[in-house]
């Protein structure tokens, strides 16, 4: 019950690994909001997670509508009179239109980073004031390991999440004074349906090529580290970008292609 008496706002909390730190928060003890578009079925989601004896709750955040992220913590505030902990967890690319330099649409580029970015600083900004009101909080911001190694596609989803790696140090270093930590996790290649529906089977046959821990990793692997941020385990843990990827990108850049050569061995 690490999380016991706090209260817990994660946004893009649906399905994936949103919804995988939801139900491991509900499981700690915490108050959770799950943030959502969809607010019907998330409802749905929080009515089956109280009935496993949860405390989950339902607040509406689109994206899309920059207006939402401030009512959403207004309305968390409301209910409990405090935010704990949040979780930046949205994130979007459109894999058909975002590729490489050359041929990525200016307005395509411009909205993906608009609305990834947005996503962070407006939540952490709108929940900031409270957070240092109550004493302190913690901020976690869901990356990709894109954000640290570029790709030869999704500049836009790449630009956006190294953005966000930077942001996060800044948020870290600008609230510290109010016991806030903010740091970062960048997932790698997660078993989630946004890469079953979005990545051809090549792309994942490359990608696991060059991961040591040769599979995807699960949402509920992401939100272990999730919780850690979460939770006082790191009370003395701030402005940390920290990759969850199976060691993706690690070895020698040859890796890949050594170890298919010593397998034909």
């Amino acid at each position: 019950m690490r999380l016991e008496n706090k209260v817990v706002l994660v946004t893009a909390s649906t399905r994936g690994i949103g919804l995988a730190c939801v139900k491991r928060f509900a499981k700690e003890g915490a108050t959770v909001y799950m943030a959502a578009r969809n607010v019907e079925r998330a409802r749905e989601i929080a009515g089956q997670l109280n009935k496993e004896g949860g405390n989950v709750k339902v607040v509406y955040n689109d994206a899309t509508v920059k207006e939402s992220y401030q009512t959403m913590i207004e309305e968390v505030i409301k209910g409990e009179g405090k935010i704990d902990i949040l979780v930046n967890n949205f994130g979007t690319s459109n894999p058909k239109v975002d590729l490489d330099i050359k041929s990525t649409d200016y307005n395509e580029y411009i909205k993906t980073v608009d609305l990834n970015l947005s996503s962070v600083f407006l939540a952490s900004q709108a929940a900031i004031p409270h957070m240092a009101t109550n004493g302190g909080g913690s901020i976690i911001n869901i990356s990709s390991i894109g954000g640290i190694c570029p790709d030869i596609s999704q500049i836009a989803y790449g630009t956006s999440k190294a953005a966000i790696n930077y942001l996060t140090k800044l948020i870290a270093t600008q609230t510290a004074r109010d016991n806030i930590r903010c740091n970062a996790v960048l997932p790698g290649m997660t078993a989630t349906e946004a890469v079953s529906n979005n990545l051809t089977d090549d792309f994942k046959e490359f990608f696991l090529k060059h991961t040591p821990i040769k599979r995807m990793g699960t949402p509920e692997e992401i939100a272990g580290t999730v919780l850690y941020f979460a939770s006082d385990d790191s009370a003395y843990t701030t402005g940390q970008i920290v990759d969850v990827s199976g060691g993706f990108g690690m070895p020698t850049p040859i890796y890949g292609d050594m170890i298919a050569l010593k397998n034909r061995r």
